[in-house]
């Protein structure tokens, strides 16, 4: 029994031996292959490292070459600037002492002159006082050989100075007159660019914009959209701007072309009925009314030809004639003005025995040059007579259209009726920015200022107070004194009085003799 227990230990010490033994082993392989692998990590990272090092090496070589290069540049630039700069300031230098040499000759220059001066100034004193002494006994020994005071004497001269100073002032101005009719273009065109100049602003703020009333305030909101789009999308369509302000209940179209605000005044009033604001609603919107506009700008021409008794017009011309409708001038509307015109042109024509219905048709298209828009270069009577021209009008059309401004000297009767015409329409009370009230108030003011002169007996204010006829009295007036008061007008009218244009005055100065035969 002990024999056997003592076996089973010496099996299990020997087996507990082995056991430690594998361990060992496997052990020492495990950190035998960890060694390798140590080895072999080591060896690569100092292949990497060598690599690296031969890299940093290289690249080290590059940056000093490079390094080298711009400071040798840097220094050649610096060298340069360096040079530059000296000459620079020697040459400043130089012209510094030039400009300090100026100055000391000019000063000298000029204390020889102040003394030169003062010499002459003294001799010029000396000699004052000669003469007056002198001029002193003349006039004693005058009064006594003409038994006439030095004031007596003094006051006749003026007199006889004065008359004939008035008659050489009279002369001279009717000479000037003469001579400045060759310059009268040139001024009148600089006085009318001044005008534009001045009422410009004015014209503008009246004449290119349009409102459209909105039913509330939050319709505003929905016309700008979110982020502006539906804003931009119109005045992107319309051509034109839109400005929401703090006006209530109201939105201004601003654009220089009247159909485009047409277009989008019309447009943005369909949308508010229809409720619906958004770029493709817009879109659909605007094109339906330039369909719309356009047809019915076509139709007001062919309403214009129909009611003077027009026909063979090319449907070009037809259109810019209904587009009249949207243009203004001096607020008359060029629509219906251009109608009157031609009634007028035809009415004259036949009392002349004339071509009525050439007459009435070269009426109608005076104005057609001012409904083509900007591209064309040009006076709207010439641009609009060679637009005729290019469709079908025949030349006496077209030259009436082309010198009912003077842009061509009238040549026929069919321009100068087309040229009464257009003034009488113009000119007509009430049809341009003067209203009837401040036309006879205007007219008022024209005859009060005239007879306010001394030997002004009457005077009328005609063609619509562009010109003032003034009767003199022979007796007190004459004919030279009367061109002097033509112009004591011109200036007193200009001085107190505003209005287009010019005024012409005329004043008349008639002698007559009466006797009766018994």
């Amino acid at each position: 029994m002990l024999t056997t227990i003592g076996v089973l230990i010496l099996g299990v010490l020997a087996g507990g031996g082995l056991v430690l033994l594998a361990l060992q082993i496997k052990k020492k392989r495990k950190r035998d292959f960890a060694i390798s692998e140590a080895d072999k990590i080591l060896n690569r990272a100092k292949q990497e490292a060598r690599r690296l090092e031969q890299r940093a090496k290289e690249t080290e070589g590059k940056v000093r070459k490079n390094a080298e290069v711009d400071i040798k540049k840097q220094k050649s630039q610096l060298q340069k600037a360096e040079s530059d700069y000296k000459r620079l300031e020697s040459e400043l230098q130089r012209k510094i002492k030039d400009k300090e040499d100026e100055i000391i000759a000019r000063r000298r220059k000029f204390e020889d002159d102040e003394n030169r001066l003062k010499i002459a100034e003294k001799r010029a004193q000396e000699n004052l006082q000669k003469y007056d002494s002198e001029l002193e006994e003349l006039k004693k020994k005058l009064e006594v050989a003409a038994q006439m005071t030095s004031e007596q004497a003094k006051q006749e001269l003026v007199q006889a100075i004065r008359k004939d100073a008035e008659l050489d002032a009279a002369k001279a101005i009717m000479q000037i007159e003469s001579e400045t009719k060759a310059e009268a273009e040139k001024k009148a065109k600089r006085i009318i660019s001044l005008a534009v100049s001045r009422y410009a602003g004015e014209y503008a703020a009246e004449r290119v914009v349009s409102v459209v009333a909105l039913p509330s305030e939050e319709m505003k909101g929905r016309i700008i959209g979110r982020e502006g789009r539906n804003i931009r999308a119109l005045e992107a369509a319309c051509g034109v701007d839109l400005i929401v302000d703090d006006t209530p209940e109201a939105v201004v179209i601003s654009g220089f072309d009247p159909v485009r605000r047409e277009v989008a005044r019309r447009a943005l009033e369909r949308l508010m009925e229809d409720g619906r604001v958004h770029p493709a609603r817009i879109e659909e919107v605007i094109a339906k009314v330039k369909e719309e506009l356009f047809q019915s700008i076509k139709e007001d021409g062919e309403k214009a030809c129909f009611e003077l008794g027009i026909t063979g017009v090319n449907p070009e011309i037809i259109k810019l004639i209904g587009s009249l409708k949207y243009r203004t001038s001096f607020t008359q509307n060029n629509y219906t003005h251009s109608i009157e015109v031609g009634f007028l042109a035809g009415l004259m024509a036949a009392e002349l025995d004339g071509d009525i219905k050439a007459a009435r048709r070269a009426g109608l298209l005076h104005d057609i040059g001012k409904a083509l828009d900007h591209s064309v270069e040009g006076s709207h009577a010439v641009i609009g007579a060679e637009f005729a021209k290019k469709h079908g009008e025949r030349e006496a059309i077209c030259h009436a259209v082309r010198a009912h401004h003077e842009d061509e000297k009238p040549q026929t009767l069919l321009a100068h009726l087309a040229q009464a015409a257009d003034a009488l329409s113009g000119a007509r009370p009430g049809a341009r920015r003067s209203m009837m009230e401040s036309y006879v108030r205007r007219l008022e003011d024209l005859e009060s200022i005239a007879n306010s002169f001394d030997g002004v007996i009457r005077t009328f204010a005609v063609q619509a107070g562009r010109e003032i006829r003034v009767i003199v009295e022979g007796s007190k007036v004459t004919d030279e004194q009367s061109i002097l008061l033509s112009k004591d007008i011109a200036r007193k009218i200009e001085r107190e009085m505003s209005y287009p244009g010019q005024i012409k005055v005329t004043v008349i100065r008639e002698v007559r003799s009466v006797e009766h035969a018994r």
